[in-house]
C-alpha cells in the first residue's frame, strides 16, 4: 500500500505543477486554490508512504513521477517541444524510478 500512495503523491505533484502554470504563477485565485491543495495533499502522502518505505527512494521516486508527469503532460497538452534527447532524458528518469524501486 505504501506504493500505491507514492504514486498517488507524485501524481499529485504533476497536478500542482501544472497547476502552477495555469494559475499564472498563483495569481488566478480558484487554479491557486486546486494548485496548493494538491501539493499539501501531494506533500501529506509523502509523509505517509515514507513511515514505511526508505525516504531516500521514495523521495527520489515521488520527485521522479512528477519531473516525468509534468513533462509528458507538457509536451502532450502544452504544446512543449519534443525533441529526440528530451525523450531520451525522460527515458533515463524512468529508469532510474524503476531501479530505485528494484533496489527500495
Amino acid at each position: 500500500m505504501p506504493w500505491v500512495i507514492l504514486v498517488v503523491a507524485g501524481l499529485l505533484e504533476v497536478g500542482w505543477a501544472i497547476g502552477l502554470k495555469l494559475s499564472g504563477g498563483l495569481t488566478r485565485p480558484w487554479p491557486s486554490a486546486a494548485t496548493i491543495a494538491a501539493m499539501v495533499l501531494s506533500m501529506w502522502l509523502l509523509a505517509v508512504a515514507v513511515r514505511s518505505l526508505p525516504i531516500g527512494t521514495a523521495y527520489a521516486v515521488w520527485t521522479g513521477i512528477g519531473t516525468v508527469g509534468t513533462a509528458l503532460v507538457g509536451i502532450a497538452i502544452l504544446g512543449e517541444p519534443v525533441t529526440l534527447v528530451r525523450l531520451a532524458c525522460i527515458a533515463l528518469i524512468i529508469a532510474g524510478i524503476a531501479g530505485l524501486k528494484l533496489v527500495g
